[in-house]
């Protein structure tokens, strides 16, 4: 019997209610007098809840194994990241409310700061999303259609955008251009099996036209190109789990990771912590699952800026007894993947996990932190594992066999 099989036969109708809180990339490693950002962090609200709750570790692919955010998010949701490999591409286009049909290709952009041929900044200095949309507009004026096949820009947040291939005869089978660190040459756009060549070939052309378009511009004077996928076949939450599920996120790829397992995702009207509680608070009847994520633990990580790191870590930790004060029957906070300043970058490194309900033994620990979560009553545990965990807790599970 496979995991989906069990959670459908398992799976019951509560009114109970679940609220798993992703703080991204918010794992690390010793970066400050031998602290990482959440024990550098003041955080007496995350610290006493830890004395109430089970910590552990999660793994979210297998242990030493990097993972990206979409596989990352898909084992946090329940689903087997080695089952459902699902590219970056079709993330960011479902999140920003692309259509995407049978056969389309998506694909997740960035702007980038190209100076001789080679990358020098592959985000083009975090450029404001109102540039962002500038650009697109430019590119998708100028870049319609590629030797049949109808191109879609779609601006995203900051340097991100998607792109929407749609035409006959297209694989999904191309590679990544983005050579993923600095001081290198872009690559060019090459397919791994022979229904992907014509994919391949309008992937070239578009860059080529994109850097002409945006050769005076002093930052986002390039494109590279991530994540070509195509839609996977993928059962909703409601179907294996039995819950109705709702997602909290203001960046337009974990939109797109919670629409694609079947998740309402909910309007926020702003970019903050208080905007995500305020959308929490109105919507919080109406549903009995909700995924509530933080980017900016992980943007800080990535730059490799501890102190803003560990702000938002305190930002939250302040924004906590509101979301304690609807008593949640069970509430999970954790991270989709560590991100640590000093390697500035996702790791290999277990989350912190942190699980409170009143069917719980509290295990004690005194912090919410990597090494007091290592010590935890909940061990070391795979990142799929934990949708099990959170159902069992709130009394959504029925006895399996005889």
């Amino acid at each position: 019997m496979e995991r989906e099989e069990l959670f459908k036969e398992v799976s019951i109708k509560t009114p109970s209610k679940i609220v798993l809180i992703v703080l991204d990339g918010v794992g690390g490693i010793p970066f400050r007098e031998g602290k990482t950002a959440l024990e550098w962090a003041n955080t007496p609200n995350l610290d006493k809840l830890a004395k109430k709750s089970i910590l552990g570790q999660t793994d979210p692919i297998l242990p030493g194994i990097t993972p990206g955010s979409g596989p990352a998010h898909l084992a946090i949701f329940g689903y087997d990241p080695l089952k459902y490999q699902i590219g970056r591409g079709i993330l960011e286009n479902l999140g920003l409310g692309v259509e995407i049909k049978e056969g389309d290709i998506a694909i997740r952009g960035n702007f980038c700061t190209l100076r001789d041929g080679v990358i020098v900044d592959r985000r083009a200095g975090r450029i404001p999303t109102e540039e962002n949309k500038r650009l697109c507009s430019r590119l998708k004026e100028e870049i319609k259609e590629i030797d049949g096949v109808e191109v879609l820009f779609t601006p995203g947040m900051e340097y991100r955008f998607a792109l929407r291939l749609r035409g006959e005869g297209l694989g999904s089978e191309v590679l990544d251009t983005d050579p993923q660190m600095v001081g290198k040459s872009p690559i060019l756009p090459k397919a791994t099996d022979p229904r992907s060549e014509r994919t391949a070939r309008v992937a070239e052309k578009i860059i080529n036209l994109a850097k002409d378009i945006l050769k005076d511009e002093k930052r986002a004077n390039f494109i590279i190109l991530r994540g070509f996928s195509t839609l996977p076949p993928i059962s909703p939450m409601q179907d294996i789990f039995r819950l109705n599920p709702a997602a909290i996120a203001t960046y337009p790829m974990y939109k797109g990771l919670a629409k694609l397992v079947g998740m309402k995702i909910l309007d926020v009207d702003g970019m903050s912590i208080a905007d995500e509680i305020k959308t929490l608070k109105e919507n919080y009847k109406d549903y009995d699952f909700f995924y509530f994520h933080i980017k900016k633990t992980d943007s800080y990580g990535e730059d490799g800026n501890f102190e803003k790191k560990v702000a938002v870590i305190e930002e939250f930790d302040r924004f906590l007894p509101e979301i304690l004060s609807l008593l949640p029957d069970v509430l999970v906070i954790t991270g989709d993947h560590s991100t640590p300043c000093r390697l500035k970058a996702h790791s290999w490194h277990p989350n912190p996990f942190l699980l409170y309900a009143n069917t719980i033994i509290p295990d004690e620990q005194e912090r919410f932190s990597e090494r007091a979560c290592a010590k935890g009553g909940l061990g070391r545990l795979f990142s799929v594992d934990a949708m099990g965990l959170m159902l069992a807790h709130a009394l959504k599970l029925k006895k399996f066999g005889a």
